[in-house]
C-alpha cells in the first residue's frame, strides 16, 4: 500500500512539474521582444474550382485542378510587442499556370493563455494579368491551437475566414483549413 502510495505521489510530483515547464516554455516563446518565423498551408473549400488555393496567399500550397497547376510560396514574420500579441507582416508569391500574383499581409496574432492562437489581418494582392483591373483585398480572422516543440518550434492547425472587401471581386468569402509552422526567438 505504501509503495503504491509513494508511485502515486511521484508520478503527481513528475505530472505537475511536467505541466509548469511546458507552461514556462509556451510563455517563454510569445512573451515581448521575441520574434516569430511562419509558414502556412492553406486548403480552401468552395468556389468555382471546388476545393483551390486563396489567391492572396502567404503561404505554401500546390493545386491542380483541370489540367491546371496553380502554386504559391511565401512567410510571416511578427515581432511581440507584449507578451502573447505579435505585430506581423506576411509576402507571398503564386503562379497560376501563367498568371503570378505577388501577394501581402498586415496583422496582429494574439495567443490567448499562450497556446491559443487568435490573428486579425489585412491581405491583398496584385498581379498584371489576374485580376483585370480589380486589386482584391481581404480581411482575415484566424484561430487555432499551438503545439509547442520544445524551445524554437510549434505547429498550430486552425481555421481562417477572409471576408472579401472588394464589392465585384469573385471572392466573397472563403474558408480555409491551415497548418502553420512557426519558429520562435
Amino acid at each position: 500500500m505504501i509503495k503504491k502510495s509513494l508511485l502515486v505521489a511521484a508520478i503527481a510530483v513528475l505530472g505537475l512539474t511536467t505541466a509548469n515547464a511546458q507552461e514556462d516554455t509556451a510563455q517563454g516563446q510569445t512573451s515581448k521582444g521575441k520574434w516569430l518565423i511562419e509558414a502556412n498551408t492553406g486548403f480552401t473549400a468552395g468556389g468555382e474550382f471546388g476545393i483551390v488555393q486563396h489567391t492572396a496567399n502567404t503561404g505554401f500550397g500546390l493545386a491542380s485542378i483541370d489540367g491546371q497547376t496553380m502554386w504559391s510560396i511565401g512567410t510571416e514574420v511578427g515581432y511581440f510587442v507584449m507578451d502573447d500579441l505579435a505585430v506581423k507582416a506576411g509576402l507571398g508569391y503564386a503562379d497560376y499556370d501563367g498568371p503570378s500574383v505577388f501577394s501581402y499581409k498586415l496583422g496582429a496574432k494574439y495567443y490567448v493563455t499562450g497556446n491559443i492562437p487568435v490573428q486579425l489581418d489585412f491581405t491583398g494582392a496584385s498581379s498584371d494579368d489576374f485580376f483585370g483591373d480589380e486589386t482584391p483585398l481581404w480581411l482575415g480572422l484566424q484561430g487555432g491551437y499551438a503545439f509547442f516543440l520544445g524551445e524554437n518550434v510549434s505547429i498550430e492547425p486552425g481555421l481562417r475566414y477572409s471576408h472579401s472587401l472588394n464589392e465585384d471581386f469573385y471572392d466573397k468569402g472563403i474558408f480555409e483549413a491551415r497548418i502553420g509552422f512557426a519558429l520562435h526567438f
